[in-house]
């Protein structure tokens, strides 16, 4: 008898939310209405949704419980101070400015930091990071590690810091035009691919011998913190909560998408360790947000995303099961033959649009139209991650050709089973299987940012 067991899902369903499959031909004139572009799809149009984990997570009882609970004071909620308290427990940092999401601390960090004609080096662009930072007058510069742009490779640790391209930003521009690094933890666009403790801690001690800042993007730190854990000598004894301490305590300060490992539905915020960075970030936040003792966020918000950090590292059940399902689905893509980004990361399957539709041009999209393919096919909504995604050189016009040209299946957490998992990657073989009648796609409207959340295509030919 083998040792290997099943495993399950550390919860049970309490409530449940009907979705409803479409015929094809209704698939067929909801794609041409959104332009080929998965982002502008009514909700009620998919099947399942795995266009993003971003505030698409099914939150606990617990939670629910403390919504009730939320003190929607204007002026020092007592729902801040407990969030304040979650933030110390679960990450160590002293100093928290609230947020309505990711982005808002992406933009306060920005501000207070960036002067114009920095430089800000990072493992991999992610799209709105870069964006903020360009805002504010730096150029970003990618200093991940080579085998992150090969979508075979199986380095364990493949968001790792290259530290030779990172000393050569250094030495090139100098420490004074360098405000900070950027570390992605499960690095989004290299298909959530993690970084290693030694890394991370080599990264802080380069850094702080120039008195460079280190500034985490945390939003998936957790599952990091998992991939550590199952990877990296010496971790395999310590719990997830433990890792994720210790990654932060690497860093002087993180921004915070609450909306994917918090297990909430908005909110997020800016930690900091500095009391007086803390004070210039609070001066935007009042000026952008809401003020400092509610950001962007309501009193019960805030009481729901205290509850989900702490309920987050309560055990390895949660996280285990999180990552498990997204194993489970890219198995089952692979064993269908088709190419993914390897090893399979930490909240959605990458698949190789530019191995699976090689006939397609990159200029012509082709992870877009694949996305728009397996849309069609079954109501299963993805969403390109590649040259749609990348934009255009600011000074050039040209498109930026990144290496990885992918479809991303994002699965939320705690919301499907593992039958709507088999239910994809059956679309996804069935789209494989006809995958040379996908026809390339053109712009019919670009956007001038972020053009992946709101462009629109049509066929060629």
């Amino acid at each position: 008898m083998s040792d290997h067991r099943s495993w399950a899902e550390p919860y049970k369903i309490k409530m449940v939310e009907p979705i409803r499959m479409t015929t094809r031909e209704h698939r067929e004139a909801a794609n041409r209405a959104a332009g080929y572009n998965t982002f502008l799809l009514a909700s009620d149009d998919v099947y399942i949704d795995l266009l993003t984990d971003s505030g698409t997570s099914a939150m606990s009882e617990y939670q629910w419980a403390g919504l009730m609970l939320g003190d929607e004071a204007y002026a020092g909620s007592r729902s801040f101070y407990h969030l304040v308290d979650a933030v110390r427990e679960v990450y160590g940092y002293e100093e928290l400015v609230p947020t309505h999401q990711g982005r808002g601390a992406e933009h306060i960090l920005s501000q207070i930091l960036i002067s114009p004609g920095d430089v800000v080096p990072g493992n991999m662009y992610f799209t709105t990071t870069k964006f903020h930072q360009e805002h504010a007058g730096g150029t970003f510069v990618d200093v991940i590690i080579d085998e992150a742009h090969d979508p075979a490779s199986t380095h364990p640790f493949k968001g790792n810091v290259d530290l030779a391209k990172l000393q050569a930003v250094i030495d090139e521009h100098g420490a004074g035009k360098i405000p900070y690094i950027s570390v992605e933890t499960n690095v989004n666009m290299a298909g959530g691919q993690p970084l290693s403790m030694a890394n991370l801690r080599a990264v802080h001690e380069l850094c702080h011998r120039h008195d460079i800042l280190v500034m985490l993007d945390a939003t998936r730190a957790l599952e990091n913190a998992w991939f550590i854990q199952q990877r990296e000598e010496g971790y395999a004894g310590k719990s997830v909560g433990e890792i994720l301490r210790e990654i932060c305590s690497y860093t002087d300060g993180a921004t915070m998408s609450s909306k994917k490992d918090n297990l909430v539905n908005i909110g997020g915020f800016l930690a900091l360790r500095d009391p007086d960075l803390a004070r210039r970030a609070r001066a935007l936040l009042v000026a952008f947000e809401g003020l400092h003792t509610y950001g962007g966020m309501s009193g019960r918000d805030m009481e729901a995303l205290a509850r989900g950090m702490r309920e987050m590292v309560a055990t390895d059940d949660h996280i285990r099961a999180r990552i498990g399902q997204v194993h489970y689905l890219g198995g089952l893509i692979n064993d269908a033959g088709i190419a993914t980004v390897q090893p399979i990361g930490g909240h959605a399957v990458f698949i190789d649009a530019a191995a699976v539709v090689p006939h397609l041009p990159q200029d012509q999209f082709p992870a877009q139209a694949l996305t728009a393919a397996i849309y069609v096919d079954s109501g299963v909504r993805g969403m390109e991650r590649g040259v749609v995604s990348a934009g255009r050189d600011p000074v050039t016009g040209d498109h930026h050709y990144p290496k990885l040209e992918l479809v991303r299946l994002t699965i939320p957490r705690r919301v499907y089973t593992q039958a709507h998992m088999d239910v994809v990657a059956e679309s996804v073989a069935a789209v494989y299987e006809r995958r040379e009648q996908i026809k390339g796609l053109r712009f019919t409207y670009e956007p001038p940012e972020l053009r992946f959340f709101q462009a629109t295509f049509e066929e060629i030919g």
